[in-house]
């Protein structure tokens, strides 16, 4: 075990390129020279398998992007962060610039592209060791499949946020000239279809398929690889981007089906199904939620408290209260009774009693005024002792982030306990969303119950139970269907609801083209003042201004990488 690990530290170092590798010999000698050779490296099954496992070191845990506790959800209308000298504030203020970038994973996903393309070229003459009962051959075809899977996925992180890339599908030598034009955003997409498809010819189906033997002799070491359905939810994504606004301006229908076809490829797996308690989807140490069934795919699992540290109100031990959740946020959550969107006179909401009725989502995903945390009240009113003003990290929109938290997460004393958690990157509940959209897009009301029917799924989830979703009663007299557009606004609508501090509303509203409509003014939140003990009134107040313009629909490339490479150029405005 020492030796492995000592293998896997001396990967995360060296591996990839193009330099001296030093390493131990199996027998725990070094090398002469202390170089490891090609036919070292690739000889040895604990390197080679462990240079796959680098590969996975790069996907990101999305959780502190600013090594702070802040999420992208705070550079889009769903959050403020509490820390206002965060770096995340440049995508909000107008200062994001080729000199000034946030979430620049231009060199971290060529560096991940590398890995995979050196080891797709010398897996299948190394000395990789089988598991199970699979042959060589069959262990070389499904490593391959890992490894295409995770090329599409970086390639993907780059294309969705710089517009394009350079495709690179081998391993480049540093003589070459490397000062390379970006392929077409089209050529990128066919590219990443192409690695998903590869994957996907030579995965196992889906995470449960990784797990070798039966019962409590499992060995589900290997849960939590690349899958075919996870292959098949990247190119849904892929798919539905592309046929989006933002890269379809034309507005080609078939785009857009291609984009529902693709979705129900997955779904018609039968795989992956919704999990019945909506806030342990993020938690893998709850009991029955490790590996559940609507995760298709996420990250490592590391094991602390610094989601909760970060987030939590800033009474609960120190905590900081990072992600502040939007006034805009809050109300995009229906009314349960009714089902309606509280700008809906007939939805039953009051502004004397705004969180009462909502959408059970709403109290899983937010705290507010009067929310409970770890058997605490949370205090947001004036001088509550969560409230706006009390310190420097407290709230400053009057809310505080309950997504991700853990109820059995302890911190800051003397009997800590930490909890396993990933980053999630797909899971089933999007899926069946894109599909609604993909298809609504495609067809219009032809397909209205087949749209209706996929967001119901999500909206009737156990412990959820929200009432279909439906503009009119279908059985009363003069009934008029939902129109495309209509459809499309509550499907929108509902991924922001449901998909809230995933990282979905930030591109969602880039790809729709809306970013001027939704991220280009102020955004708000609630001044909650006690008049009698549990009496409260409430007033909405500007937090912050906000500057989208037309060039942040894609990402700046950094100067730094423009220097090295000026056939890059830059995305149009910066």
């Amino acid at each position: 075990m020492k030796k492995n690990l000592l293998y896997l530290v001396l990967l995360l170092i060296t591996i990839g390129i193009m330099a001296c590798k030093k390493s131990f010999l199996q027998d725990g000698t070094l090398t002469p020279d202390g170089a490891l050779t090609d036919a070292q490296e690739w000889g040895n099954p604990d390197f080679t398998r462990n240079f796959l496992n680098n590969i996975y070191s790069t996907l990101q845990m999305r959780y502190s992007l600013d090594g702070d506790g802040a999420l992208l959800a705070s550079g889009s209308d769903e959050a403020v962060n509490s820390n206002q000298n965060s770096s995340i504030n440049i995508l909000n203020n107008g200062t994001w610039s080729p000199v000034r970038i946030f979430d620049d994973v231009y060199s971290a996903m060529y560096t991940g592209i590398r890995k995979t393309n050196l080891f797709l070229l010398k897996v299948p003459t190394s000395a990789l060791l089988p598991t199970g009962s699979a042959t060589f051959q069959e262990e070389v075809q499904r490593v391959k499949g890992e490894a295409f899977f995770l090329r599409a996925f970086f390639e993907f992180e780059l294309v969705k946020r710089y517009g394009s890339m350079v495709l690179v599908t081998r391993v480049l030598d540093p003589k070459e000239n490397l000062d390379l034009p970006r392929n077409t955003f089209q050529e990128c997409v066919n590219q990443i279809v192409l690695d998903c498809d590869s994957a996907i010819a030579r995965l196992p189906e889906s995470t449960q398929d990784w797990t070798v033997g039966t019962g409590s002799n499992a060995d589900k070491s290997r849960l939590g690889r690349a899958t075919q359905t996870a292959a098949l939810a990247l190119k849904s994504r892929l798919l539905l981007y592309a046929a989006s606004p933002q890269f379809n301006p034309s507005a080609d229908a078939a785009k857009w089906q291609k984009a529902a076809d693709a979705a129900k490829a997955l779904i018609d797996r039968n795989k992956h199904s919704l999990y019945t308690s909506y806030p342990n989807i993020f938690l893998w140490n709850i009991s029955g939620a490790a590996y559940n069934n609507e995760v298709i795919f996420a990250t490592q699992t590391l094991n602390n408290a610094t989601v909760e540290t970060d987030n939590a109100p800033i009474s609960y031990d120190g905590a900081s209260g990072r992600t502040n959740p939007t006034q805009e946020l809050v109300n995009a959550f229906e009314m349960k009774s009714s089902g309606r969107p509280i700008t809906d006179p007939a939805s039953g909401y009051s502004a004397l009693a705004p969180y009462n009725d909502r959408d059970p989502r709403l109290g899983f995903s937010i705290m507010f005024n009067g929310s409970t945390f770890k058997n605490k009240k949370v205090d947001i009113f004036s001088g509550g002792k969560d409230g706006i003003g009390v310190n420097v990290n407290a709230t400053k929109t009057g809310y505080y982030m309950r997504k991700f938290l853990a109820e059995a997460a302890v911190w800051n004393t003397s009997a800590n306990t930490s909890v396993r958690k990933p980053w999630v990157i797909f899971r089933y509940a999007e899926i069946l969303l894109n599909y609604a959209e993909a298809l609504n897009e495609a067809q219009g009301t032809a397909a209205m119950t087949e749209v209706l029917k996929s967001v119901n799924l999500i909206r009737q989830r156990a412990g959820v139970a929200m009432p279909a979703l439906q503009t009119n009663n279908p059985s009363a007299a003069g009934y008029v269907a939902p129109s495309k557009d209509e459809i499309r606004k509550r499907i929108r609508n509902e991924r922001r609801v449901e998909l809230c501090f995933e990282e979905q509303r930030f591109y969602d509203v880039r790809r729709w083209k809306e970013g001027e409509l939704s991220f280009n003014k102020p955004v708000t939140g609630m001044k909650i003042t006690q008049t009698a003990p549990g009496i409260f009134t409430y007033e909405t107040f500007t937090v912050e201004s906000r500057v989208f313009t037309a060039k942040n629909y894609l990402f700046p490339i950094s100067q730094s990488e423009l220097n090295k490479a000026p056939a890059l150029k830059q995305n149009e405005g910066y």
